[in-house]
Protein backbone atom coordinates (compact mmCIF):
# COMPACT_ATOMS: atom_id res chain seq x y z
CA UNK A 1 0.00 0.00 0.00
CA UNK A 2 1.23 3.46 -0.78
CA UNK A 3 1.44 6.28 1.75
CA UNK A 4 -2.01 7.67 0.92
CA UNK A 5 -3.47 4.18 1.22
CA UNK A 6 -1.66 3.06 4.34
CA UNK A 7 -2.88 1.65 7.60
CA UNK A 8 -1.88 3.47 10.75
CA UNK A 9 -2.23 2.12 14.27
CA UNK A 10 -3.13 4.18 17.29
CA UNK A 11 -1.34 2.52 20.21
CA UNK A 12 -3.50 4.50 22.65
CA UNK A 13 -6.74 3.23 21.15
CA UNK A 14 -8.91 0.79 23.08
CA UNK A 15 -9.63 -0.90 19.73
CA UNK A 16 -7.46 -4.02 19.32
CA UNK A 17 -4.75 -3.79 16.64
CA UNK A 18 -6.31 -6.48 14.42
CA UNK A 19 -9.58 -4.53 14.45
CA UNK A 20 -7.80 -1.27 13.59
CA UNK A 21 -6.15 -3.01 10.61
CA UNK A 22 -9.39 -4.68 9.52
CA UNK A 23 -11.44 -1.52 9.89
CA UNK A 24 -9.03 0.72 8.02
CA UNK A 25 -8.63 -1.69 5.11
CA UNK A 26 -12.42 -2.14 4.95
CA UNK A 27 -12.81 1.66 4.83
CA UNK A 28 -10.22 1.96 2.06
CA UNK A 29 -12.10 -0.67 0.07
CA UNK A 30 -15.49 0.95 0.70
CA UNK A 31 -14.15 4.35 -0.36
CA UNK A 32 -12.74 2.90 -3.58
CA UNK A 33 -9.18 3.78 -2.60
CA UNK A 34 -8.41 0.07 -2.86
CA UNK A 35 -10.29 -1.04 -5.98
CA UNK A 36 -11.25 -4.60 -6.88
CA UNK A 37 -8.23 -6.66 -7.82
CA UNK A 38 -5.69 -4.59 -5.92
CA UNK A 39 -3.19 -6.75 -4.09
CA UNK A 40 -2.72 -6.17 -0.37
CA UNK A 41 0.70 -6.47 1.21
CA UNK A 42 1.61 -9.94 2.43
CA UNK A 43 0.81 -10.72 6.05
CA UNK A 44 4.52 -10.67 6.89
CA UNK A 45 5.15 -7.41 5.08
CA UNK A 46 2.25 -5.54 6.71
CA UNK A 47 3.07 -7.02 10.11
CA UNK A 48 6.65 -5.82 9.75
CA UNK A 49 5.57 -2.38 8.55
CA UNK A 50 3.22 -1.99 11.52
CA UNK A 51 5.47 -3.73 14.05
CA UNK A 52 2.78 -6.32 14.78
CA UNK A 53 2.77 -10.08 15.09
CA UNK A 54 1.95 -11.82 11.82
CA UNK A 55 -1.00 -13.52 13.52
CA UNK A 56 -2.56 -10.13 14.23
CA UNK A 57 -2.51 -9.16 10.55
CA UNK A 58 -3.58 -12.67 9.53
CA UNK A 59 -6.65 -12.35 11.77
CA UNK A 60 -7.55 -9.01 10.17
CA UNK A 61 -7.20 -10.54 6.70
CA UNK A 62 -9.30 -13.57 7.72
CA UNK A 63 -12.09 -11.31 8.94
CA UNK A 64 -11.93 -9.25 5.75
CA UNK A 65 -12.17 -12.47 3.75
CA UNK A 66 -15.10 -13.70 5.85
CA UNK A 67 -16.85 -10.40 5.10
CA UNK A 68 -16.26 -10.94 1.38
CA UNK A 69 -14.02 -7.90 1.02
CA UNK A 70 -10.83 -9.75 0.05
CA UNK A 71 -9.91 -13.06 -1.53
CA UNK A 72 -6.76 -14.99 -0.63
CA UNK A 73 -5.24 -17.51 -3.01
CA UNK A 74 -2.17 -19.59 -2.32
CA UNK A 75 0.62 -18.16 -4.43
CA UNK A 76 -1.55 -15.23 -5.51
CA UNK A 77 -1.68 -13.30 -2.28
CA UNK A 78 -4.62 -11.37 -0.92
CA UNK A 79 -6.56 -9.17 -3.28
CA UNK A 80 -9.56 -6.88 -2.97
CA UNK A 81 -12.61 -8.89 -3.99
CA UNK A 82 -14.89 -7.95 -6.81
CA UNK A 83 -17.97 -7.08 -4.84
CA UNK A 84 -21.49 -6.31 -5.95
CA UNK A 85 -23.15 -3.10 -4.75
CA UNK A 86 -23.89 -3.15 -1.04
CA UNK A 87 -27.42 -4.26 -0.29
CA UNK A 88 -29.35 -2.68 2.58
CA UNK A 89 -29.11 -5.97 4.51
CA UNK A 90 -25.34 -6.16 4.02
CA UNK A 91 -24.97 -2.50 4.96
CA UNK A 92 -26.94 -3.20 8.14
CA UNK A 93 -24.65 -6.11 8.99
CA UNK A 94 -21.51 -4.03 8.48
CA UNK A 95 -22.96 -1.18 10.53
CA UNK A 96 -23.83 -3.66 13.30
CA UNK A 97 -20.22 -4.91 13.28
CA UNK A 98 -18.89 -1.36 13.52
CA UNK A 99 -21.34 -0.60 16.31
CA UNK A 100 -20.23 -3.68 18.22
CA UNK A 101 -16.57 -2.68 17.87
CA UNK A 102 -17.45 0.84 19.05
CA UNK A 103 -19.30 -0.53 22.07
CA UNK A 104 -16.40 -2.82 22.92
CA UNK A 105 -13.97 0.10 22.78
CA UNK A 106 -16.34 2.27 24.82
CA UNK A 107 -16.80 -0.39 27.47
CA UNK A 108 -13.03 -0.72 27.81
CA UNK A 109 -13.00 2.98 28.58
CA UNK A 110 -15.80 2.45 31.12
CA UNK A 111 -18.05 4.82 29.16
CA UNK A 112 -21.73 4.95 30.06
CA UNK A 113 -24.50 4.40 27.53
CA UNK A 114 -25.22 8.12 27.66
CA UNK A 115 -21.59 8.98 26.87
CA UNK A 116 -21.53 6.51 23.98
CA UNK A 117 -24.72 7.94 22.50
CA UNK A 118 -23.50 11.51 22.99
CA UNK A 119 -20.30 10.68 21.10
CA UNK A 120 -22.30 9.23 18.18
CA UNK A 121 -24.62 12.24 18.13
CA UNK A 122 -21.62 14.61 18.14
CA UNK A 123 -20.05 12.69 15.27
CA UNK A 124 -23.31 12.89 13.30
CA UNK A 125 -23.46 16.66 13.79
CA UNK A 126 -19.85 17.18 12.72
CA UNK A 127 -19.88 14.82 9.95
Amino acid sequence: MTAERSVRLDPRSAVPPFEQVRGQIAELIAAGVLPAGDRLPSVRQLAGDLDLAAGTVARAYQELEAAGLVVTRRGGGTRVATTPPVTPAARGQVLAEYAAAYLTAGRRLAATDEELLAAVQAALRSG
